[in-house]
């Protein structure tokens, strides 16, 4: 069992800088690759990043490559998503998620924080 909790959330202006952090319990957490999703109002959870569960592979979507990086330090079970150059386009409720598989698909992930809100300001 992995419980996920995300926090770092909040209100930035565009061209702005927010790093998420995701806090993870359970001994088995570095068996699992990481991942951000993120769901906009009125649209459906999207996929942001993930990471291997060694950390030496990571992939984005192409909306946010070269804006976002993500990163995790085993020893201390987290996972951060380092997110700059904000756009209105990224405001969305995000939830990071562990899975054995860890690919683009939701359906690859086994556990789910309760996401934390993030809104861009034009």
């Amino acid at each position: 069992q992995v419980q996920l909790v995300e926090s770092g959330g909040g209100l930035v202006q565009a061209g702005g800088s927010l790093r998420l952090s995701c806090a993870a319990s359970g001994r088995t957490f570095r068996s699992y690759a990481m991942g951000w999703f993120r769901q906009a109002p009125g649209k459906e959870r999207e996929f942001v990043a993930v990471i291997s569960w060694s950390g030496s592979g990571t992939h984005y979507a192409d909306s946010v490559k070269d804006r976002f990086t993500i990163s995790r330090v085993n020893a201390k079970n987290m996972v951060y998503l380092q997110m700059n150059t904000l756009k209105p386009e990224d405001t969305a409720v995000y939830y990071c998620a562990a899975g054995l598989a860890g690919g683009w698909s939701q359906n690859e992930y086994d556990y789910w924080g309760q996401g934390t809100q993030v809104t861009v300001s034009s």
